[in-house]
């Protein structure tokens, strides 16, 4: 893998440059998830915290809510808020609701909702990415909008970073280099 953001195959340019840091933040995403046990990703470091799973399981329904918005045009419907509420808010919901799957789970819904992502793009152009649209009651764009939805993912793989170094001390195992 190269560390470069460059245009990419089957995207036009800017496309494929937001795709690229996309990509990025997705390997270094699940690198830092790499081995961990059911158990490790249900570690819950404190009472009104996240755990592991839940966080990875938010990325997906973050991502999965701009589809259904951007995409599809609308809000969730009653099934996709029964499937997807629990990790796009989290909280207790999240904490009573996500637990007891192993890795391959989480990995099979990040890549899931992500090859719907990139399908779009590349049916898009970059000019869609500077239309002009109201988000979360302020002027934005799609590519504001996309550059939140890896930004939203990096911020909680920092967070995973430091649950397991918790966990880490918790059982005294060297589970983060």
């Amino acid at each position: 893998m190269e560390f470069k953001i460059m245009p990419q195959y089957g995207f036009t340019p800017q496309i494929g440059h937001l795709v690229a840091q996309m990509n990025y933040a997705r390997k270094t995403t699940l690198d830092a998830v790499e081995g961990l046990t059911t158990a490790e990703l249900d570690f819950l470091p404190c009472t009104d915290g996240n755990t592991i799973g839940a966080l990875l399981l938010h990325m997906a329904a973050v991502e999965k809510g701009f589809q259904i918005e951007i995409f599809d045009g609308r809000t969730p419907n009653e099934e996709e808020i029964r499937v997807w509420g629990s990790s796009y808010d989290l909280g207790e919901k999240g904490r009573k609701n996500i637990r007891g799957h192993p890795l391959e789970f989480y990995r099979s819904k990040l890549e899931e909702v992500r090859e719907r992502t990139l399908h779009e793009f590349s049916e898009l152009t970059d000019d869609w990415l500077y239309e002009n649209r109201e988000w979360d009651n302020h002027s934005s764009n799609h590519y504001f909008i996309w550059f939140h939805v890896f930004e939203d993912e990096i911020n909680h793989r920092g967070q995973i970073r430091v649950i397991k170094k918790l966990l880490a001390q918790e059982r005294s195992i060297p589970l983060f280099e």
